[in-house]
């Protein structure tokens, strides 16, 4: 059975789609067996693995409204040793449509049950916003990546996004956790940066990652290329704090042996 990763925060500009690349290419750098699904009517994660957006024939789009099989959708990328499942602007069909859905909320479960045993870990890009399509991301996961920048609007959005957590875990998904609380774009100079990453750990504590991801040139650079960073410059620090972070991820759920690839 695979776990599923919803890597989720309604803020936009946080690191987000950059986490659920950099962390997808990552496990599967360690030979897990990874899905990565781009819930984004942007498709910047679908870029971002380097697939054309536009070229793609079918989406998770058609997934969702039941149109195609899961199986003949996912895009297979072995140069990268993942897979994908990409989108586009055809989301945006997908987050109205669902609503008229009766088991809207549950469409990506359903589809992901038909591949669970074909990946380890399978990552969830969600969108900007507590959509429904991100309410289907906390439906279908077992845990939630929250990337944010150690600023203080971004504790006030952590509260609206733990409520919608809170509400899936007792309405719907009771196995639903807090994965992890992920710092990016971290300045160590910043002392704002500082004194919110101190609270962070101090509420809470360990599920606060230890991993720190760094405001790096490289790091930035890399989707354009159409490549993650551990693919594009593996020595660069952004890439060196994703495997960092992939091997927080492996110890909690599976011994974390690296078993990277050669």
């Amino acid at each position: 059975m695979s776990y599923v990763i919803a890597v989720a925060n309604q803020k936009g500009g946080v690191g987000k789609t950059t986490t659920a690349i950099n962390l997808a290419a990552s496990l599967a750098a360690t030979r897990r067996r990874v899905l990565l699904v781009d819930l984004d009517a942007q498709g910047n994660a679908t870029m971002g693995v380097g697939v054309d957006k536009g070229a793609v024939a079918r989406t998770v789009r058609d997934v969702l409204l039941e149109e195609s099989p899961i199986r003949e959708v996912i895009v297979d990328l072995p140069s990268l040793g993942l897979s994908l499942l990409p989108a586009n602007g055809d989301m945006t069909e997908a987050e109205i449509k669902l609503r008229d859905m009766a088991v809207g909320d549950f469409a990506l479960k359903t589809a992901l049950a038909d591949v669970a045993s074909d990946f380890d870990y399978v990552v969830l890009d969600c969108p900007p916003a507590l959509s429904k399509l991100t309410v289907n991301a906390l439906v279908a996961a077992d845990g939630v990546l929250i990337p944010m920048q150690c600023e203080y609007y971004a504790l006030e959005g952590l509260s609206a996004l733990m409520d919608t957590i809170q509400k899936i875990r007792r309405v719907i998904n009771p196995r639903l956790e807090v994965e992890g609380l992920l710092r990016t774009m971290y300045d160590p100079r910043n002392n704002l940066a500082i004194d919110v990453s101190n609270q962070l750990i101090q509420h809470f504590g360990d599920k606060v990652y230890r991993t720190l991801v760094p405001r790096n040139v490289r790091l930035a650079e890399a989707p354009s290329h159409g490549l993650p960073a551990m693919v594009y410059d593996p020595a660069s620090a952004g890439a060196k704090a994703y495997l960092a972070l992939a091997g927080e991820v492996l110890r909690r759920h599976d011994g974390g042996q690296m078993r990277l690839s050669a």
